[in-house]
């Protein structure tokens, strides 16, 4: 019978390196599946697009991402509790219409609409805290029934019609407000006449959420929340006030990312927030791939949103049928954490 001791010894070493490259490069490819695929559209999109690689054209990419990636931003925390928060592209486009109501009917100006349009996205936000936290509704069903509500509510001021300047309202008026200057500078203006504003605003957002949740006690605290709350509640932590801290703050940044979309539009839109809650969903979904931390975080879904910016920014540039982009961006999602969670599984 053959023993290990009867293997030679340079057999037994091929073997162990071996099997450590073929670690290596599983390890590899898990944690950077999303950079691998991303570098791929890049480089497949400026060979077919050569404008695709233009320093205007990333920046407008760039623009384009940075609503879903702060929005996406308050879903990975509520995903870090352990919940799930489906209202927020409503409270964005409920966002849109109440900043553009806020400026056209009532005539306030943007140091006044700012703050107002943000206290509604945390109101927002604590309803649905306390739906979950002291009702004891499922998160999805507590942000479903939300999201059904403002969808509906939105539309109630104006009978359904976009928001504009000149609005005719229900009772035969004619608004005579407009859109202030400044709040419009919020979506429209740029640093250095290269940098767009909302870009800026999202990095700021980005920097202060990872500091929050990756370098804080309070960030330790959501994702114990979310891994055992019976744990952490034993522990001495306040589970209840971290969950509804949680959603509150997921509301705030859906309504902030509303009122960057009304002040690069310029007009309440009853259809504004169509796309924003799937792809919110799908950049922090994609987040849980990047690096192969298979957990909600924060850069994770600032990346997802960029490489959901650059597929369908080469898809529209390689003039691709609109009806595909939906099919593609799962495609790529479910490829995203396949790559992670099956190569990490077969490491295994």
């Amino acid at each position: 019978m053959t023993t290990v001791n009867d293997i030679p010894k340079d057999t037994l070493k091929q073997t162990h390196d071996g099997q450590s490259l073929a670690s290596l490069v599983r390890e590899t490819i898990r944690r950077g599946a999303v950079f691998i695929l991303l570098a791929g559209l890049i480089v497949i999109f400026s060979l077919a697009q050569p404008a695709f690689i233009n320093i205007n054209n990333l920046m407008s990419i760039l623009q384009a991402v940075a609503v879903v990636a702060i929005i996406g931003a308050g879903v990975t925390v509520t995903l870090a509790i352990g919940g799930f928060d489906l209202s927020v592209g409503a409270v964005a486009a409920s966002s849109v219409m109440a900043s553009s109501y806020a400026m056209i009917v009532l005539g306030l100006n943007a140091y006044q609409t700012v703050p107002l349009v943000l206290a509604f996205g945390a109101l927002i936000g604590f309803a649905n805290a306390f739906l979950i936290v002291k009702l004891k509704v499922p998160d999805l069903l507590a942000t479903l029934a939300m999201m059904f509500l403002l969808s509906g509510l939105q539309l109630i001021p104006t009978a359904g019609r976009s928001i504009s300047v000149g609005l005719i309202l229900p009772n035969g008026a004619t608004a005579t407000g407009k859109y202030d200057p400044l709040f419009l500078t919020i979506g429209r203006s740029s640093l250095f006449g290269l940098i767009p504003f909302p870009v800026i605003l999202l990095a700021i957002v980005a920097v202060t959420l990872f500091i929050l949740t990756e370098r804080t006690r309070l960030g330790r605290l959501l994702f114990a929340t979310g891994g055992n709350e019976v744990a952490t509640r034993l522990a001495g932590a306040n589970t209840a006030k971290i969950k509804t801290f949680a959603y509150v703050l997921s509301g705030t940044l859906a309504a902030f990312g509303g009122i960057i979309v009304a002040a690069r539009v310029g007009r309440g839109d009853v259809s504004s927030g169509a796309s924003l809650l799937m792809d919110s969903v799908a950049a922090s979904l994609i987040g849980f791939a990047v690096l192969g931390l298979r957990r909600p975080n924060v850069l994770g879904t600032i990346i997802g949103a960029v490489f959901v910016g650059i597929l369908l920014n080469g898809l529209t540039m390689l003039n691709a049928p609109y009806y595909t982009q939906d099919f593609v961006k799962g495609f790529v999602l479910v490829g995203a954490l396949a790559l992670t969670y099956g190569v990490s599984r077969a490491r295994t």
